[in-house]
């Protein structure tokens, strides 16, 4: 039986693979299961309080779910802040735990540490590694060509851009696969007309917990065509040097490195407006203060809480937003 790895957010995924195992982005089962919701209950029913992040419950409701997966890769600095105590209840449920962490300052020598760590528990050597991150460079060399096609060409949806890109955490726990399938993908694009979209927006933040938001947008006239995380999981800055990719990785760093990055994307996009999307009771929602003095464009602070539609009071700010812009 093949060793499945559970992870919380994107970690170098090469030394999970080069050493014969499946990674398994937990936030992605949670999402896309049949019923997400349902994790949320159930890590309420354990006792998680209300006023917590929905994706903390949900990830360990799904780790529940899931009993094929027996240990989880936790980011302990560069994440969540209540990753530590999710990672401490589910010791209670007797799932190993591997912790992970990216220097808050991007020290390369702590990081390289770090990773060298993560080596240490899988028994694996840079060389296999460094093979692995060449193989999977080839896959996320694809998901760079759809992002291109989104913006470019404007032939991708801001879904599909979407989901391209933050599967790129696990490659689905098949990099081959995966690149098939995003190799039909494209061949596909040349048959499709292209979007013609009234609105070009750019959503920073972590990935919606509300599956609708994007297919709600185009249906009003707007695009989304910028996918700030989700890109950085795809590995966007090219580089031979594994330790140095994870440092060009911007989401686990302070803020100002993404918002170079934010800024660059938006003039090469022409983003006319900005959703800034934050999960209820986090710690990032402070950020909103700093996004919105920095970045010289319009914005819409949006918040969701569960799992589910876009409620009639998001519907409404999203609209007057993309009103005023169009």
């Amino acid at each position: 039986m093949v060793r499945k790895i559970g992870i919380t957010t994107t970690v170098p995924v090469e030394v999970v693979f080069a050493a014969g195992c499946v990674p398994v982005d937990l936030n992605n089962v949670f999402i896309t299961g049949q019923n997400p919701g349902k994790m949320v209950e159930a890590a309420e029913m354990a006792g998680y309080p209300r006023n917590l992040c929905g994706w903390i419950k949900g990830i360990y409701g799904t780790v529940l779910e899931t009993p094929e997966i027996r240990e989880v890769i936790a980011v302990t600095q560069g994440d969540c802040s209540n990753t530590h105590a999710l990672m401490e209840t589910l010791v209670l449920k007797e799932i190993r735990i591997i912790p992970f962490a990216f220097p808050y300052d991007r020290d390369r020598d702590l990081l390289k540490l770090s990773i060298e760590k993560l080596m240490g528990y899988f028994q694996v050597d840079w060389p296999a590694v460094m093979e692995t991150k060449d193989r999977l460079d080839r896959v996320r060399a694809l998901v760079h060509e759809i992002d291109r096609h989104t913006y470019e060409t404007n032939l991708v949806s801001g879904q599909e851009n979407h989901l391209y890109q933050v599967s790129c955490s696990d490659f689905n726990g098949d990099p081959e696969a995966f690149a098939r399938e995003a190799e039909d993908f494209l061949a596909g694009l040349s048959r499709r007309e292209a979007f013609r979209e009234q609105v070009r927006l750019g959503y920073i933040g972590v990935p919606p917990i509300v599956p609708d938001l994007y297919r709600y947008l185009e249906d009003i006239g707007a695009r989304v065509v910028y996918n700030e995380v989700q890109r950085q999981f795809s590995m966007p800055f090219q580089t031979g040097d594994l330790v140095e990719q994870y440092r060009l990785y911007t989401y686990p760093y302070p803020v100002f490195d993404r918002i170079l990055d934010i800024k660059q994307e938006i003039e090469r996009r022409r983003i006319q407006g900005i959703i800034h999307y934050t999960q209820s009771f986090c710690f990032r929602q402070i950020e909103d203060i700093i996004f919105r003095e920095k970045l010289n464009v319009p914005m819409l602070f949006l918040e969701v809480d569960r799992p589910g539609g876009l409620d009639a009071r998001s519907r409404m700010r999203i609209d007057a937003f993309v009103e005023m812009l169009r």
